[in-house]
């Protein structure tokens, strides 16, 4: 109490509300008891001398970034990627462990390489291991949902002019019965091979012709016409074919051809997602392995599994049951029929978009539920568990303020808010396609998990700094 006339209200309102009932002035604090057993490792990283300088390395580091489309090839050529060899969302996880969509995508893309004639011939290579699985992140690369690339499959190349630094993912198909929410019908095959065969080597002629596409100037200027660069891209799939469409016109391809492409693309509002991924993983990259950096770097989904990995921890990733969204439902599916969250598209959360960005997009929950004011609050949550905000990517609604940046694990753990993500619902069954979309959070124990290893990094950091130059006995 400050004064006879005024009360400091700290966690609970109901008390707040009694004393407010009675004339007197309260001042309320949100206050929250930090994650369960994480006291001693929040007190021992908040020890740690590197953090604040870390962080602020790390943070500046990702707004340094701007993502140039800059070249579309091959996954053979460009990643490397072999016959046999595939690509997948996620942390790792080996075929046993699959989720359904995972195994319907990797089924798929065997018939699309000409392993199987048949899907469902599949399994058994992959039961076999004669063929291998690789995260996607472990190759600077993003795919959404089941996120499988194969050798044949083309990916957009996006490039940091000031570092030479690259990301990549694969073409966006479109919604519904597609490859990445693991259906695999002949009449997804037939658009893969449509989209390699014409599409691909297209839009490559078109990036080639008309130079480098800013795509982060286009993330930054889609927020301010109801674009939040996860489930809404309808802004930023119509600027890339502003900047495409004549050099596609003009390249000497059949017109019908060109025809096709623009159709297929300005009909596909989700298609610039799949630049959006990749300019968030550049970004997000370059903050890696600072070391005493809290602040995640990526979070990823393969559906059964939802991993993080953090800027002081390097590549390890800690991992923690994906959970299941909650939204709408498409046609007569519930949640019975959905699989549990999928994708690296969280790469657009971590990097302030997504769900992170809900404010800028209040058209949004018409796909994934939820309602306007809920959107503005989970804007203005995420704003508590970040180490600053993107002065390039705002919010009109809120005052031009930037999006939340740099999700820092001490935060998560110190308040128990997780981060919020926007998210498309796959079947649960292989080959049944997309059942919905909603709202997910990581599960919490991913976070304490983070948390630990950088209690144990600092302490060690602290030893070696105790000993001082001469080392020997550390």
């Amino acid at each position: 109490m400050t004064s006879a006339e005024h009360v400091v209200g700290v966690g609970a309102g109901l008390l707040a509300d009694a004393v407010e009932a009675q004339a007197a002035g309260v001042t309320r604090v949100d206050w929250r008891p930090p994650m369960p057993g994480t006291e001693d490792d929040l007190v021992a990283v908040a020890a740690d001398a590197r953090r604040r300088a870390a962080n602020e390395q790390a943070l500046a580091a990702v707004l340094g970034v701007t993502a140039h489309l800059v070249d579309v090839g091959p996954a053979s050529e460009v990643l490397g990627l072999e016959r046999g060899e595939f690509l997948h969302a996620g942390p790792p996880i080996g075929w046993d462990r699959a989720s359904g969509p995972l195994r319907g995508a990797l089924m798929g893309g065997a018939a699309l390489e000409g392993l199987v004639d048949d899907p469902e011939d599949a399994a058994a290579l992959f039961e076999a291991g004669s063929v291998s699985l690789e995260p996607c992140h472990h190759r600077r690369t993003v795919g959404p949902m089941a996120g499988v690339v194969t050798p044949s499959m083309w990916v957009f190349v996006l490039e940091d002019p000031a570092t030479g630094a690259r990301t990549h993912c694969t073409l966006n198909e479109g919604l519904g019965k597609v490859l990445r929410y693991g259906a695999y019908a002949p009449e997804v095959l037939e658009r893969l091979r449509w989209m390699g065969a014409v599409l691909g080597p297209l839009l490559r002629d078109a990036v080639r012709a008309a130079g480098p596409v800013d795509v982060t100037g286009i993330l930054t200027q889609m927020l301010q016409m109801g674009d939040e660069a996860h489930n809404r891209n309808r802004a930023g799939t119509l600027m890339l074919l502003r900047d495409l469409s004549p050099a596609m016109v003009a390249s000497g391809v059949p017109s019908s051809d060109v025809a096709e492409a623009l159709r297929f693309v300005g009909g596909n509002d989700h298609f610039f997602l799949n630049l959006a991924m990749p300019a968030c993983k550049l970004a997000l990259d370059a903050a890696r392995g600072v070391p005493g950096s809290t602040m995640v770097v990526a979070m990823a989904r393969n559906g059964t599994d939802f991993g993080i990995q953090v800027s002081g921890t390097g590549d390890e990733w800690f991992t923690g049951p994906a959970q299941l969204a909650d939204g709408l439902y498409l046609g007569d599916y519930g949640p019975e029929d959905a699989n549990p969250d999928i994708g690296d598209s969280a790469i657009t959360e971590t990097a302030g978009l997504g769900g992170f960005a809900m404010a800028t997009a209040p058209a949004i929950v018409r796909f994934v539920g939820g309602s306007v004011p809920d959107a503005l609050a989970t804007t203005r949550r995420m704003h508590e568990i970040t180490l600053g905000e993107n002065p390039r990517w705002t919010i009109p609604v809120l005052d031009f303020r930037g999006v939340p940046t740099g999700i820092d694990v001490t935060r998560v753990c110190r308040t128990g808010i997780l981060p919020q993500i926007n998210t498309g619902m796959a079947g649960r069954v292989a080959g049944v396609g997309q059942v919905g979309a909603g709202l997910v959070t990581p599960p919490a124990e991913v976070f304490p998990k983070a948390l630990a290893r950088l209690a144990e990094l600092a302490a060690t950091a602290d030893v070696i700094r105790s000993a001082g130059p001469d080392r020997r006995n550390v």
